[in-house]
């Protein structure tokens, strides 16, 4: 049975689509069969990865038109990885599943054929049909959180909506991680913010924390994961054992 991690803040800049690339990417490296599933009208995950802007099939065509999920799924350059791009059609879905009936339900229908050992599934910056849909679908929950002062602001909210999803929806759901990003250890507030992180989640929060990297930040504009970027960065080495803790905890 597939792994299927959403990756979920409705913060934006957190490094939701940095993570959900570079977590696949490493996962797939392990000679697991991964599927990316960019569920962000902005499609950053499919750019991130290299896709090309020019899309015959899409995560709008999957869940709303239903398409069958072989259909759009598309190999990338990366072995063992795959995707299910996006791009702005995408942002009609929020409108148009509103009157559909089950419209909480669509991506978990058509994930139920889905053949990769893990789906990781980038959410948009948002709590809205798109989300509650991922959330509907996967079996965990990784939260990205910046080490900022703001990190904090928002998170309860999500919470109540994971938990509202366990009640009404996917009683499976269980929160994987969360993982804090944009660690700087030259600045005492990326301190207080783990430390506030630690005291209120205990082993929740995982151990692993990625830095602020220039390296990550640039990756993207080259449609590369930060292992084919520079595979000796900080943020290369914090991402390869991430995604080891995260295999080890599902």
């Amino acid at each position: 049975m597939s792994k299927i991690i959403a990756v979920v803040n409705q913060k934006g800049g957190v490094g939701k689509t940095t993570t959900s690339i570079n977590i696949a990417s490493q996962l797939a490296s392990a000679a697991s069969s991964v599927l990316l599933l960019d569920l962000d009208p902005q499609g950053n995950a499919s750019s991130g990865i290299g896709m090309s802007k020019e899309l015959t099939a899409t995560t709008y065509d999957v869940v709303c038109k239903g398409l069958v999920l072989g259909q759009a799924v598309q190999p990338t350059h990366i072995n063992n990885l795959f995707i299910l791009p996006a791009n702005s059609d995408l942002a009609a879905a929020e409108i148009e599943l509103v009157g559909l009936e089950g419209r909480e339900f669509s991506l978990s229908t058509a994930l139920k054929d889905v053949s990769q050992d893990y789906v990781i599934i980038d959410c948009p910056p948002a709590l809205g049909l798109l989300t509650i849909n991922a959330l509907t679908a996967a079996r965990f929950v990784l939260i990205p959180v910046q080490a900022e002062y703001y990190a904090l602001e928002g998170l309860g909210q999500l919470l109540n909506t994971i938990q509202m999803i366990k009640e009404r929806t996917n009683p499976n759901l269980d929160i994987l991680g969360i993982a804090l990003t944009m660690y700087d250890k030259r600045n005492a507030l990326s301190d207080q913010v783990y430390d506030e992180l630690k005291n209120y989640f205990g082993d929740t929060l995982l151990s692993t924390v990625i830095p602020r990297n220039v390296r990550l930040a640039e990756a993207p504009s080259y449609g590369k994961t930060i292992f084919e970027h520079d595979r000796w960065s900080k943020g290369a080495r914090a991402y390869k054992a991430l995604a080891r803790e995260i295999r080890s905890r599902v």
